[in-house]
């Protein structure tokens, strides 16, 4: 398995002169996944997880549903330049009687804006996809214990506090309690870890739990949300439209803004309690 960081040096220029440190940095490799020996994916990704990743990831666009769904997960041999294992490669073996995806899944309802999707296809095919239903849950949170989530997220990001270049998602219950925490280079990457660790755990879906995230809420990560389900996903920073459509849609609560005692709740509000 790579390293999480690396060493760099760098000239450090202040309003008062400038000297030559060492400096952290996070590891940025890519992590090819295949299904049945099969590509359908190449992501960068910080290593570590690699296998909560790649489960995530599948669970996520609806091509396994449960842990019972997969066979085994596997290294690829794929030697670097000095002849090392680069363990850059997956193979995700599906239990017999689960169907492969027969098309390449980041080419269908599951990419990015940057992708140009259209974005009613994109909501119709959640809703279409989607095995858990967020809408149904009775989960409620105390907006006290959803202040002091950010907080609670940073102190467990370890690597973040290195680097400064981390993006950290975390799962936790209703009252507060982190039930796991992940980081990566790829806002993405860091939700496919958690729910890649709740498949694992066989706790799909998440019913009675708050995913937060570091940056802002993508339609991306609330459908993963969605396909997890989770009925509260949080983010430090803004929303997006689309995410917003999407969490109406699906009946998720949608925190975005989160600093300090401060919040915007964009749908079903009923379930943060004053």
């Amino acid at each position: 398995m790579g390293r999480v960081t690396s060493r760099r040096r760098a000239r450090h220029v202040t309003a008062t002169g400038a000297t030559a440190r060492p400096e952290t940095l996070v590891v940025e490799e890519p992590l090819e996944i295949r299904v049945d020996g099969r590509s359908v994916t190449v992501t960068m990704r910080t290593p570590g997880s690699d296998v909560e990743l790649a489960q995530g990831f599948l669970l996520t666009e609806g091509v396994v549903a449960d842990r019972d769904d997969i066979a085994s997960v596997r290294y690829c041999r794929g030697a670097d330049e000095d002849g090392v294992n680069s363990y850059n490669v997956l193979d995700v073996t599906l239990a017999p009687g689960v169907a492969p995806p027969d098309v390449d899944p980041t080419r269908n309802f599951y990419t990015t804006s940057s992708c140009g999707v259209c974005g009613k296809a994109s909501l119709d095919a959640v809703r279409l996809v989607s095995k858990h239903a967020p809408g149904d849950d009775p989960m409620t949170v105390d907006a006290a214990v959803l202040a002091d989530l950010p907080a609670e997220l940073r102190r467990r990001q370890k690597v973040f506090a290195t680097t400064g270049g981390l993006h950290g998602a975390g799962l936790f219950d209703a009252a507060g309690q982190a039930l796991v925490v992940r980081e990566d280079i790829g806002r993405h990457n860091a939700v496919d870890k958690v729910i890649g660790w709740a498949l694992e755990q066989h706790r799909i879906p998440l019913g009675g739990t708050v995913l937060l995230v570091s940056g802002r809420a993508s339609f991306e990560l609330t459908q993963k949300a969605v396909m997890a389900g989770i009925p509260m996903l949080a983010a430090v920073s803004a929303p997006s439209s689309l995410a917003v459509d999407l969490a109406a849609q699906s009946g998720l609560t949608l925190v975005a803004f989160l600093r300090g005692e401060s919040m915007n709740v964009y749908t079903r509000p009923d379930r943060v309690l004053n």
